[in-house]
């Protein structure tokens, strides 16, 4: 039976029930957050034009399975994935009004950016100012100091906010997972609150040019602040 003439009875079973007509959008979200791309391929692979994969996902609640049910040209296929404890969620309390610096800009500046960086370096260290260098990304690796400066003036930034000079270091291992998402994405918005956590929020168009956005939240690394300064 196709998956949009099942009836909506069926339904009264979960907690939770979701279609999508085009399950690659949900394999898009996924490659953004470091999922494994070789489990991706349920979700659909055909490149045949016009050919999609529809999803009705299901979860009946605390110790069920997470039931998957695809259709493509006609044939179904039927999952049902265990589920586990999750690991607890940590809160970061990070609240717009606290947001100190702002910078929307095209990704495409900062992925040519990311790449240029001294990966042999623990940490990144991020300067947002009303002043110049305005924004900086800098690097202490194997091969010394290595800074990237963005001005405010740049055709690549589309949106620029910044009300005082903070600069904070990040653990590069705690950023790398962003970089995925990072590489999907059009838009990158780039915030620091009166703490220094950061906020990093990826705009990402699917294949059916709808928008969806990842966040990616990192707090400052007060050690390596310490061993830099003294």
């Amino acid at each position: 039976m196709p998956l949009n003439t099942q009836q909506a009875e069926d339904d009264g079973q979960y907690v939770l029930v979701a279609k999508l007509d085009n399950a690659r959008n949900m394999s898009t979200i996924l490659k953004a957050v470091h999922f494994k791309e070789e489990c991706l391929n349920i979700f659909g692979s055909s490149s045949t034009p016009g050919s999609t994969t529809a999803l009705r996902m299901c979860y009946a609640g605390y110790g069920s399975p997470l039931v998957l049910m695809l259709e493509e040209g006609g044939v179904l296929t039927n999952c049902s994935i265990k589920t586990q404890e999750p690991d607890e969620t940590l809160d970061f309390n990070f609240c717009s009004t606290n947001v100190i610096n702002k910078i929307i800009m095209k990704s495409e500046c900062l992925k040519e950016a990311f790449n240029e960086l001294d990966m042999t370096s623990e940490i990144l260290q991020i300067l947002m100012s009303p002043d110049k260098p305005y924004f900086r990304l800098s690097t202490f690796g194997n091969a010394g100091s290595t800074h990237s400066d963005f001005p405010k003036e740049s055709d690549m930034v589309e949106a620029f906010n910044c009300t005082q000079t903070q600069t904070n270091r990040y653990k590069v291992s705690l950023l790398k997972p962003s970089v995925k998402a990072l590489s999907s994405s059009v838009r990158v918005s780039i915030r620091t609150d009166n703490r220094g956590f950061l906020s990093l929020q990826f705009m990402i168009k699917n294949e059916d040019g709808q928008v969806c956005f990842v966040e990616y939240y990192c707090a400052p690394d007060e050690d390596m602040e310490e061993d830099y300064d003294s």
